[in-house]
């Protein structure tokens, strides 16, 4: 990796305040997306992937809800370059030639959709979009099956029924065993969101410690944490503000980290905890994948920004789409995470995943 991101100690060592904690310590690796430019063989999410020229490129046969966006992967992306360079050049054309092409062609392409009726694309096979690849050797908690070292996920950019969400697919593969490279991917025709087309990120996985939510905790674990004379107890310096509701404070400070990561504790919050089981042999799923709308807020959870990003979080108001804590440009749900599952038994029973 071509650079790192270090996510500051915890203001309170919880185990030391709770020491019935510490058995529920669970390893994690915070990604750590920044924008950047990836190749075929580096970790990203939204970068371009090892794909065998032989295999088919994935396809989305389900049925898809159309909000009417109707906008290409590609002029999303030159959107947002050209709200970013109008930030830092405000001076600067409103478009550049470049631009206006990739206009043209999308109003063409949205013309020859018009007059050719239904049915639509987003009704018919829809290629998926790239979402993440990982490499073993930056992320060692993943367990691949097989001599398998890489893992690839990609989802449809349309909203499915019941749940209103992308619908994903996970590849495990050895990259040694790639030797004929496709060159060029199918793109869907358009996206149903803006939020489903990633922008391309190189990653900076860094190892950190977590602890369960407060709602994934026993009932007498969470009486424990709400007893504020505990806290005041092991004089550990905890703000008063919280006295009334301490658990906000471990939630917020102390258990799973926000943003992309691998493994570790559901982010629990929209809902209580949803336990899913495999289809294949109804063992009790773990976190695979968190794929995540934002990597801190502006409340408590800024404090899990990394040193190297902390004057960027810190900072006043940022313009829309471009704060620092949203390099991927990813908006799942109601500015949500998006976990993915798997079976504990065996990586290759199929995944599931959740909003959460």
């Amino acid at each position: 990796m071509v650079f790192v991101r270090t996510t500051p100690p915890r203001p309170v060592d919880v185990t030391a305040v709770f020491p019935e904690l510490a058995p529920l310590a669970r390893a994690a690796i915070r990604l750590h997306p920044r924008a950047g430019s990836p190749s075929i063989r580096e970790s990203s999410v939204g970068g371009p992937l090892l794909w065998p020229a032989e295999e088919p490129w994935p396809h989305c046969e389900g049925t898809h809800l159309d909000s009417g966006f109707r906008r290409s992967p590609a002029e999303v992306r030159l959107d947002r370059r050209r709200r970013a360079r109008r930030h830092h050049d405000p001076h600067g054309p409103e478009s550049t030639p470049e631009e206006e092409a990739i206009k043209e062609r999308n109003a063409a392409r949205l013309a020859e959709r018009l007059d050719a009726g239904p049915p639509w694309p987003a009704e018919c096979p829809v290629p998926m979009l790239p979402v993440a690849q990982l490499y073993l050797r930056d992320v060692p908690l993943l367990r691949p099956p097989g001599q398998a070292d890489l893992l690839q996920v990609l989802w449809c950019p349309y909203d499915h029924d019941p749940d209103y969400k992308p619908s994903t697919a996970l590849f495990w593969r050895s990259a040694a065993a790639v030797v004929d490279i496709l060159a060029t991917p199918p793109e869907p025709y358009e996206a149903d969101w803006p939020g489903y087309v990633p922008e391309p990120c190189l990653l900076a996985p860094e190892a950190v410690t977590e602890y369960p939510n407060s709602l994934d905790l026993s009932p007498e674990m969470r009486l424990a944490l709400g007893d504020w004379s505990r806290w005041q107890a092991a004089d550990c310096g905890v703000d008063s503000s919280y006295a009334d509701c301490p658990a906000e404070f471990y939630d917020g400070n102390l258990a799973d980290a926000p943003g992309w990561k691998v493994g570790g504790w559901p982010p629990w919050g929209r809902t209580d905890p949803y336990r899913r089981y495999c289809a294949v042999c109804d063992a009790q799923m773990v976190p695979l994948l968190t794929i995540a709308s934002f990597e801190w807020d502006g409340g408590a959870r800024r404090g899990w920004a990394p040193y190297e990003d902390r004057a960027a979080a810190y900072a006043a108001g940022h313009l829309a789409g471009q704060a620092p804590s949203q390099p991927t440009k990813v908006e799942v749900g109601s500015t949500d995470n998006m976990q993915l599952y798997v079976c504990p038994t065996s990586p290759e029973h199929p995944h599931t995943d959740l909003i959460q």
